[in-house]
């Protein structure tokens, strides 16, 4: 699975979104695919890396992917929309299980020319994904702004990660890692979660819904919030701190999470914000 430094990707888009106020002409074309899994029995896996945009992923009971992609180019000039155009792609690969979209452009470019110049391009491409794939599916999507991430009725490895955007899953089950900056993160689970799973941000809530029999270990940590739940808990030992070595000396650094139990315990379950509350709830059905 491709890789990209979100630090560096962050510095161009600042620049990019700040150049992007003049932008006059504007350009839109939709994308349609039928994308297939070589062997439908067989683990499937779905791969969208995006920078500007939404992706929204819906499980349904077929066994193919249908993608629709709202391409939309806005630039100063037409030479500069044409210029898009030419520069940046939507690659599409269909390698045996798995499916892999990816937007490709120069701010892909390497950070070695990144600290020889930055250019304005002139123009700005943004890519909506809307996607309907089979159910039992593992799914690894990553956008950086201008859109949130929803996934609904999926089950299987969930690896959700935005910057400037919320994410929101309905009626998931499996592993998920559920990451951004600037967003709220919810989810709802349909079956509770039999290995660990993570929520992350930094400015927002973290709000998850578990069916009434979940039994895991929670770990929550906010500064400037506070943590709520429906279960029953029972608190555990704060984990010891591990120590390193430092100029001779040993330095011991806290995590500052709080753990509980909920049940019998099971998976560990992380939440971790930095502005924002946790809310932890049992859902109704």
């Amino acid at each position: 699975m491709k890789k990209f430094n979100i630090a560096l990707l962050i510095v161009l888009l600042i620049g990019i979104i700040a150049a992007a106020e003049d932008f006059r002409l504007e350009e839109k074309e939709q994308i349609q695919k039928t994308l297939k899994f070589q062997d439908p029995a067989k683990p499937r896996e779905l791969q969208v890396d995006n920078i500007f945009g939404s992706i929204i992923v819906e499980g349904y009971s077929g066994e193919e992917v249908m993608l629709i992609a709202h391409k939309t180019i806005r630039g100063r000039s037409a030479e500069k929309i044409q210029k898009a155009k030419e520069e940046v792609q939507l690659k599409i690969s269909e390698e045996g299980n798995t499916i892999d979209l990816y937007v490709d452009g120069p701010f892909r470019c390497s950070e070695e020319r990144r600290r020889r110049s930055w250019r304005d391009p002139g123009y700005e491409v943004q890519f909506d994904f809307e996607l309907k794939v089979p159910r039992q599916i593992s799914l690894y999507l990553k956008t950086v702004t201008e859109g949130d991430i929803k996934v609904k009725n999926a089950e299987g490895e969930l690896a959700l990660n935005n910057v400037n955007g919320e994410i929101e899953m309905e009626e998931v089950a499996g592993s998920v890692e559920a990451h951004t900056v600037n967003g709220r993160v919810k989810a709802l689970f349909s079956r509770n979660p039999d290995s660990d799973c993570s929520f992350r941000t930094v400015n927002g809530d973290l709000e998850v819904s578990f069916c009434a029999d979940l039994s895991a270990d929670l770990r929550l940590k906010t500064f400037n919030g506070n943590a709520y739940t429906d279960f029953q808990v029972t608190y555990l030992p704060a984990e010891q701190a591990v120590p390193e070595r430092e100029q001779g000396k040993y330095v011991y650094r806290s995590n500052r999470f709080s753990s509980v139990r909920v049940g019998k315990g099971g998976p560990e379950i992380k939440f971790d914000t930095l502005n924002g509350d946790i809310l932890i709830n049992k859902r109704n059905k």
